[in-house]
């Protein structure tokens, strides 16, 4: 079936066909850890995937070089980031479309994927962007662990630091937006690891620390139920930490 999102797939612009490396997600039928996302997709069965996201982190930025909490400032990627964008590209299979946090590390990411893939062009969408996180912008793990003891590890928040639900609103509604344009397709999203585990944190889901270039499989459901599916890495061993 041709996706209603408005891009051919990849068999459909060549008879050449590119095996894609990442698995297709599995079947969501009995998975019972979902939160209701911003709309119905118009589905007639509520329970029916209509859409699959692959939503990603961004490669390597310059601020991930120095372990620096970004949150919501603009940090360009650094060159071993690019690299990584390139060679991620290389793993993936087609997709039906891509979208980007407005963030530069995020949206470079995303156009580097798009040209190697042939697929675009890039949709921003600003709700995918990192979480806000106050006064810890800029800081290093040691430097916020001296000012804020123990607020790390027991998932506290300094004051400015943007809440869950504000985070898992937004993030929500993005998706559910996107799937509505991808009906039966899959769109692959770049956006920031803070985000992605916020969301996996709320729908209480294994939520390991992600790599530059790491990220899960999102699945939608026809009444704007979004399940959490499988952590993908597409590059191992890659250096960048998981500072948001």
């Amino acid at each position: 079936m041709r996706s209603t999102c408005g891009f051919p797939r990849r068999g459909e612009q060549s008879q050449l066909s590119h095996i894609p490396s990442v698995p297709l997600p599995l079947p969501c039928v009995g998975v019972s850890r979902n939160v209701k996302g911003g709309r119905d997709i118009g589905s007639k069965n509520g329970n029916d995937v209509v859409s699959r996201l692959l939503v990603i982190r961004h490669g390597q930025s310059l601020w991930n070089i120095e372990e620096r909490w970004q949150g919501q400032a603009n940090i360009d990627l650094s060159e071993d980031g690019i690299a990584q964008a390139i060679a991620a590209a290389e793993k993936l299979g087609t997709f039906d479309m891509i979208v980007a946090s407005h963030l530069t590390r995020a949206l470079h990411t995303a156009t580097i994927i798009s040209e190697s893939l042939g697929i675009g062009p890039v949709q921003v969408d600003e709700r995918l962007q990192e979480s806000n996180i106050g006064p810890w912008e800029g800081l290093t793990r040691q430097q916020i662990e001296s000012k804020w003891p123990g607020y790390l590890a027991a998932r506290r928040k300094p004051e400015g630091f943007e809440s869950d639900e504000s985070i898992v609103k937004r993030f929500l509604d993005a998706i559910t937006d996107i799937a509505s344009r991808c009906q039966n397709g899959t769109a692959l999203i770049i956006s920031h690891s803070g985000v992605i585990r916020t969301l996996r944190h709320t729908l209480g889901v294994r939520n390991p620390r992600l790599p530059n270039l790491g990220g899960c499989w999102f699945h939608v459901l026809g009444d704007g139920r979004v399940v959490a599916g499988d952590i993908v890495t597409l590059l191992a061993d890659l250096p960048g930490g998981d500072t948001l």
